[in-house]
């Protein structure tokens, strides 16, 4: 008997967190993988920017769920420590609500409790009920539910979700305002969510597993960069037999009797027996034609989406005072900024910001005796977006830096590099520009979500912050793994056994 294999090849549509994950995946299961990624560099919206001796992680800046890192190259008997350093920073955060008045968020619990303690007598006691919760819910969700790929209800039917089932039918702000009254302790609890791509007032209370990710994982920093996350990621794919191609723009998927069988590419035509998009859900569907497209453009309009951002990359000429390596801007009112997000879909009139310092604990980030920032201001997605729009934001949050912080910077810039709504449109053909997918609100969560399999076409498959389970770089890794086992069931490497005579 002869065990002959054939062997399936699988492209895979852009080089994000998610394609790479599926990639790696697939490639152990035995198929032939192949990434094709748009732009110069891979890494989707975490690539890297160099300029000027400084360095800049170009998207995502936070390094949190570990345990989600860990599990997954613990998948390919590997660890993160093979490819990268971490380090737990302390503080994890700082965030500012007026001049000189900030709150520092330590990486231990108990410095934590103290921290509430002072600013509000007796909210250590909530805070401690509600980080309960949020452990409960997180090994809930991220050792179990996330990993479900989004076809049915029943995924989220079990013993332990029907206990809960009270925390999807209130909010996370419902739930934080009930016990503590302090509007900075508020905005603290609150502001984990908008990692999810949602308001606090529209998001599960469920959710508040975001906190115990914050609180009680801590905030921890990859030394080189989230980049270096990515590099990981390549490295891995190429051990293990994956094709990676840059500068490869596809225009079409080819579909013939109800299967796609190929991608286009410039004139060249590439076939395949699956074919995977990690790039943006709405613009992959607009690689079809019409009659294939399971989501129509009125679908998209009223879903939810994630906000964009107004980023800014600086180099600074002197080492920056009284800021940590990431500094929250909280002196305006956060329910006003997300309601112009959400709501009145407009640029807000007073912004709140992040801003990173990187370089306040990672000396790969600038030169020596200089500072490298990245600002960010989360807006809604769609918007007008000018050269004189950025300048006018920019020149609003430096001076607000300024006075916050009590030292002056304008004059020590040496560069900014600006990234907005048109350049998530030009980059990563992003829905309207939106920066982090669509929004994890009760209607958008789970089996409710644009599916990993289409339904019209057949060897079509979805992954990445559009789908499940949704925004974010843990998300990212987890969608990556769910979709390569959906191609498995469903196209599985076939074995056929021949007679032969010896």
């Amino acid at each position: 008997m002869i065990n002959n294999i054939k062997i399936k090849k699988v492209v895979i549509i852009g080089s994000g967190f998610s394609s790479l994950s599926a990639a790696c995946y697939l490639a152990k299961a035995g198929y032939e993988v192949t990434v094709l990624e748009k732009n110069d560099t891979i890494g989707g919206r975490a690539r890297q920017l160099k300029k000027e001796g400084f360095l800049f992680d170009m998207g995502p800046t936070w390094y949190w769920m570990p345990d989600v890192f860990e599990r997954f190259f613990s998948d390919f008997n590997k660890l993160p420590s093979d490819y990268y350093e971490l380090k737990k920073l302390n503080p994890a955060y700082q965030v500012y609500f007026n001049l000189m008045d900030s709150i520092t968020i330590h990486d231990n619990l108990k410095e934590i409790y103290d921290v509430f303690e002072r600013e509000e007598k007796g909210s250590s006691i909530h805070l401690k009920a509600f980080l309960k919760s949020a452990k409960e819910n997180y090994d809930i969700a991220i050792k179990d539910l996330v990993y479900n790929p989004g076809v049915s209800i029943t995924e989220l039917i079990t013993p332990q979700t029907i206990t809960k089932l009270n925390q999807f039918f209130t909010t996370i702000s419902n739930q934080v305002r009930a016990k503590i009254k302090s509007k900075k302790l508020i905005q603290i609890l609150e502001f984990p969510v908008l990692f999810l791509g949602a308001k606090p007032s529209n998001t599960p209370a469920f959710y508040n597993f975001m906190n115990h990710a914050d609180f009680g994982l801590g905030t921890w920093h990859p030394v080189g960069g989230m980049f270096e996350v990515v590099k990981a990621l390549e490295n891995l794919a190429l051990s293990l037999g994956v094709t990676i191609k840059t500068k490869q723009n596809i225009s079409k998927i080819v579909v013939e009797n109800e299967k796609a069988i190929a991608v286009q590419v410039g004139n060249q035509v590439v076939f395949a027996d699956v074919i995977l998009s990690g790039a943006d859900y709405h613009h992959t569907e607009t690689l079809l034609s019409k009659e294939y497209r399971v989501y129509t453009e009125n679908y998209w309009e009223n879903k939810t989406f994630a906000p964009s951002s107004l980023l800014f990359y600086v180099g600074f000429d002197k080492k920056l005072k009284n800021v940590s390596h990431h500094t929250l801007f909280f002196d305006t009112d956060f329910d006003e900024h997300a309601k112009d997000i959400y709501d009145n879909k407009k640029w807000p009139e007073k912004p709140l910001f992040y801003a990173s310092f990187p370089s306040v604990t990672d000396h790969n980030f600038a030169p020596q005796g200089k500072e490298a920032a990245t600002f960010l201001i989360p807006i809604a997605p769609g918007i007008e977006d000018t050269n004189e729009i950025r300048e006018a934001y920019f020149n609003k949050i430096i001076t607000r830096l300024e006075e916050v912080t009590q030292q002056s910077v304008k004059d020590s810039i040496i560069f900014k590099d600006s990234y907005c709504v048109k350049d998530f449109i030009a980059d990563y053909n992003s829905y309207k520009g939106n920066a982090y997918g669509m929004a994890n609100t009760l209607m958008q969560t789970a089996f409710l979500r644009p599916k990993m399999k289409s339904k019209k076409v057949n060897n079509l498959f979805f992954t990445g912050q559009l789908t499940v389970p949704g925004p974010g770089v843990p998300p990212s890794l987890i969608s990556g793994k769910i979709v390569a086992e959906q191609i498995v069931k469903h196209h599985p490497i076939l074995k056929s056994y021949e007679e032969t005579v010896i």
